[in-house]
């Protein structure tokens, strides 16, 4: 192993999309800085970015029904979509800037436009799908949303739904053209070829087994690489741990005290797929659904169209499964090694409360394929066993965070700084890829706090609407989504390749 070790401005851990964007956006700003990626695996984003390990959904909240509850009174609480939305927003013109600024070549090769729709059916969902209709139609992000509840134009637009379907029993969609299918994976590689041409050093195949900080405030990384098994060290005034749900046990080896009372609970996700033609051809959106009574948001059932490398598919899902490793490809170790003094309490309040989530985690370990094409039916009732595989997805790690043994079970994204700002970190599942850029903007100012003055007008540039709240300024909206569809090739008619 060497003393010394080598010296370099900022390292990310992990190959996967937020590292991407992170490298991309510091690129931009700081084109001098020496960048180091380092990678367990010997391919980016290959792990959670990848596209068979996610839905591959533009999260904007135009069709997931969990980010619109329903209140007590009835009325329709909209304020996590408009904040995810925003998000989005932000992500979308960023890769508009990618695009005509020569970071991002080709964006149909990971962006295409699908439209989002949310179903639902019966006369108390069909009720509740016209109140999120009407709460939401009226701000900017969400007026060009329309609602379907109409048995003839259901069946033009969603045949392989409307096949065999009895519509004695209503149904009703919420349906916006102005949706997107994302190849994160395509996307990722991207953004990293991109920063890699530029002088990033990168260590594929190599895994960070410590972390120390210097009284100086750097760190000081100890890799081992995983084809010989020789050591190195790395020695950084930066870390970003990217790594996915490797991210949680990388931030407690730091000693990262922002990160001692965060627990995490791995669920892996299963998806039934089809490339059949005549179900592809039949079937061109994102249909989500609602989660049966008592699930966790996690669980909410979607139809989607995917284009992977050009070629269309149907998933439908998701199906849970479970492992105690927080990677697709981690180790069963990995979820008993992150419990600590620290987090056991929240960790152990979180299991003694969440009894709805260990039953359906029962559940669906116990599930046939045939009750999953059974599930699958409720959305396309002629669906036949025989068209459809099973596909393993990624691992998630939902956020368990909390005091005092007070735990929570947090669906979302969480982003973890130090207060020195030497180390950064994401945890966390849906929205995440979606909302990458907003993210990385985030890292940008919580740890480089003296800089990010200098940086601002710049990263306007690259998000004009930094700054702006869209949804109550609908002229800038619709300069930035003009330009973002022109720019990003949204506004081409086709958008699924067939093979």
């Amino acid at each position: 192993m060497s003393d010394e070790p080598r010296k370099t401005d900022v390292v990310l851990i992990g190959a996967g999309i937020m590292s991407g964007t992170l490298g991309a956006l510091l690129r931009q700003l700081e084109p001098d800085w020496d960048i180091t990626l380092i990678e367990r695996l010997d391919a980016a984003a290959a792990e959670s970015s990848d596209a068979w390990n996610n839905a591959g959904t533009g999260h904007s909240a135009l069709c997931e029904l969990n980010y619109t509850p329903q209140k007590p009174d009835g009325s329709i609480d909209i304020s996590k979509a408009v904040r995810v939305n925003e998000q989005f927003q932000v992500t979308r013109q960023f890769w508009a800037y990618a695009v005509e600024n020569g970071l991002i070549s080709h964006p149909r090769s990971f962006l295409n436009p699908i439209p989002h729709v949310s179903f639902v059916h019966g006369a108390e969902s069909v009720k509740y799908l016209r109140r999120r209709y009407d709460a939401l139609v009226t701000n900017p992000l969400f007026a060009r949303m329309e609602y379907i509840d109409d048995e003839d134009e259901f069946t033009r637009r969603l045949p392989l739904m409307a096949e065999k379907r009895d519509f004695s029993e209503p149904v009703a969609l919420n349906w916006t053209e102005q949706g997107t299918d994302v190849d994160f994976g395509a996307l990722s590689r991207q953004l990293l070829g991109y920063v890699a041409q530029r002088g990033m050093t990168t260590y594929f195949g190599h895994e960070v087994r410590d972390l120390d900080q210097k009284s100086d405030g750097s760190w000081t990384l100890k890799l081992v690489n995983l084809r010989t098994g020789r050591t190195s060290k790395l020695k950084a005034g930066f870390v970003f741990v990217g790594a996915g749900g490797g991210a949680l046990n990388l931030l407690q080896k730091a000693g990262m005290k922002e990160a001692k009372n965060f627990g995490g609970f791995p669920v892996s996700g299963k998806f039934l797929r089809t490339d059949v033609s005549r179900l592809t051809d039949a079937h061109q959106a994102k249909v989500y659904g609602q989660p049966p009574v008592g699930a966790p948001p996690m669980s909410v059932p979607h139809l989607d169209t995917r284009v992977i490398n050009g070629r269309s598919w149907l998933l439908f899902g998701p199906f849970a499964g479970w492992s105690p490793k927080f990677l697709k490809q981690g180790d069963v170790l990995d979820l008993p090694e992150s419990i600590t003094l620290n987090n056991v309490a929240s960790m152990v309040n979180v299991a003694l409360t969440q009894f709805g989530l260990l039953k359906y985690l029962v559940g669906q370990l116990m599930l046939s394929d045939a009750e999953r094409i059974e599930a699958l039916r409720e959305f396309a009732p002629s669906a036949k066993e025989s068209d459809w595989e099973l596909n393993v997805a990624g691992q998630r790690v939902q956020v368990i965070c909390g005091k005092s043994g007070k735990g929570v079970l947090d669906f979302g994204t969480t982003v973890l700084t130090s207060g020195d700002g030497t180390i950064a970190g994401l945890l966390g599942a849906s929205p995440g890829a979606s909302t990458a850029v907003p993210a990385m903007i985030d890292v940008l100012q919580r740890c480089f706090a003296k800089r990010y003055p200098a940086w601002e007008s710049e990263i306007k540039e690259m998000v004009p609407s930094l700054g702006h709240e869209l949804s109550s300024e609908p002229e800038l909206f619709d300069e930035v989504w003009s330009h973002g569809t022109r720019v990003l090739r949204l506004d081409e008619s086709s958008a699924v390749a067939t093979g």
